[in-house]
Order: C-alpha cells, then structure tokens, then sequence
C-alpha cells in the first residue's frame, strides 16, 4: 500500500504526465501505435518502478506529508490561540502576559550574559529552548482557558437546583412505594426514576468537575513555577542541553493534567488535536520595530520663521 503512495506521486509529478503524454501523442503520429505506445508504456512503468522504490523519493515524499500536516496543524493551532485568548477575561490574559514577558525578559538577560562570554559561539537559549519553553507556555494558556471555561459551567449549573430536584424526584418516588400499580403508574414510576438517575449524574459530574478545578488551579501555580524557574535556569547555565532536558520533564509531568483537560472538552470545546504548538515567545521576537516618522511640526515653524526673518529685512 505504501508503494502505491510512491508510485502514484511519482506518476502524477506534472513533468512525467507531460513527457507520458507526449510519448502516447507520439505513438499515434508514427502510424504504429501498436509497436510505440507499448513501449512507451514500457518505459513509464520502469521510471515508476525504479523512481517509486527509491529511498531518496521516498523521504522525499514522507517528508512533503509531513509538511502539510505541519502547515494545517499550525493554521488549526492559530485559530486555537486567537478563539482562545479572545475569550479570556483581563485577569487571564494579564496573568498569562505577565509570565511570557518575565520568560522574554530572562532570555535578553541570558543573551546579552553569553555574548560577553569570551570563547563561546552558541546561545544559552537557542531555537530548541525557545520551542520547549513555548510549549510549556501553550499548556499553561491552555489551563488558564480550561480553568475559565469551568468557572463559567458552574455559574450556568446551580448544586443546590440538582439537590432540590433530586429531593423533589426521591419524595416523587416514594408516593409509588406500597402500591398496587396500574400499567400506566408503572410507566410513570419508571420515568420518574430516569429522571432521578440523570440527576444524581448531573451532581456527580459536578463535583468532579468542581475536583479537576481544583487541581487545575493547583497545576496553573505549578506550571508558572516552574516556567520561571527554567528561565531564570538559562541566566546561570550555559547547557541547552540540560535545559532542553528539564524542559522535556516538566512536559511529561503535565501529561495527565492534559489528559484532564481532554476529558474537560464539555466545557472547554477544545479537542486532543489542538496539541501542536504555536509560537508564543518567538512571534513578538521576530516583529519588526515600527519606524515613526518625526512630526512635521518643527520642521514648518522653521519654515515659518525663515520667511517671517525675510520679510523683515525686505521691510529695512
């Protein structure tokens, strides 16, 4: 199946359908097409043959795969980041604002420390840190939303409604107890225990959604921790690779907290597949700074003042 893949790339490449084409308009314009065209045919399927099956292609076209599944997983991840930070309150964002530009700030610190290092030709925070420390950053704005958007389920879902329908539903229940029921009180008896099944369901998912909260608090505080601690890290240590290896750390420590926030999809709306990481540090890096044009104002006083000066010697 995967030789297909291949194989069919291969054929579909503009240049092969144009030279196959080429070659069957030929066969035609020769008068034999029954001698030619079998041998262009021939030839066409040893260039798939042998182009298919070359490894060289091959990660060539794995490689192009993966770069459209880059390409739509960041475009998707964009709309994730801007439907999320639109939706924060000020309070979030500001937190979250806050935390990227002690990681900026901590980084300039680190740099302008390595370049008066005598001898050394490599940043203590490369590209691949900035990449981990963006993913840590992406957890922890994604916690700040799941954290948001419980907020907002428990003040649309009221405890104390669930409790007072389930005490209404269980006193609703009771008036079935010791008797002799007809078929009709018996479907009403059944619907009126569905209907306190469902609400005891409603009660017990709130509460556990009232424990991930909790935890999801917790996790917020421990993640900013630790994002600090790491780029306060890169000042004092001149190790990309024992940075990138705390990085990898504090991600695999999160891994149920986003398992949680997976199982949260009821009230966050986000899915498993907005895992991929947009660039959070990096994008504010790589603007450009806004050239402002002097105002024109002193520029036309002088001018003002130039003509006033002539006229008054014209006057003498």
């Amino acid at each position: 199946m995967a030789l297909g893949k291949y194989v069919k790339v291969a054929f579909l490449n503009h240049w092969n359908l144009l030279l196959f084409g080429a070659g069957a308009v030929f066969s035609f314009l020769t008068g034999a097409p029954d001698v030619v065209l079998p041998m262009v045919v021939a030839a066409e399927l040893a260039y798939l043959g042998l182009l298919g099956t070359h490894p060289k292609f091959q990660r060539y076209v794995e490689a192009q795969e993966a770069k459209e599944k880059r390409s739509a997983g960041q475009q998707t991840t964009e709309a994730s980041f801007n439907r999320i930070t639109a939706g924060l309150p000020a309070t979030y964002l500001d937190r979250y604002e806050a935390l990227r530009k002690r990681c900026l700030e901590l980084r300039q610190i680190a740099t302008d420390l390595h370049q008066r290092a005598p001898g050394v030709s490599r940043t203590p925070l490369e590209q691949l840190q900035l990449a981990g420390l963006d993913r840590l950053l992406w957890i922890y704005l994604r916690l700040l939303h799941t954290s948001w958007s419980l907020e907002r389920f428990f003040e649309r879902t009221g405890e104390g409604e669930i409790r007072a329908d389930i005490k209404r539903l269980k006193g609703k229940l009771s008036e079935f107890d010791g008797k002799d029921l007809s078929p009709r009180r018996e479907k009403a008896k059944a619907a009126v225990c569905d209907n306190l099944e469902t609400s005891k369901a409603r009660l017990d998912n709130l509460t556990k959604a009232h424990e991930n909260h909790e935890l999801i608090q917790l996790e917020i505080d421990r993640l900013e921790n630790k994002i600090r601690t790491l780029s306060e890290i890169s000042v004092n240590r001149q190790e990309p690779d024992f940075i990138s290896d705390q990085v990898d750390a504090v991600a695999s420590s999160m891994l149920d907290t986003e398992r949680t926030m997976n199982d949260l999809q009821f009230a966050t709306g986000m899915t498993a597949s907005e895992a991929a990481v947009p660039e959070l540090l990096t994008r504010e890096l790589e603007q450009p700074e806004e050239e402002l044009e002097p105002p024109p104002l002193p520029e036309k006083r002088s001018s003002w003042r130039r003509r006033r000066r002539q006229r008054d010697m014209e006057e003498l």
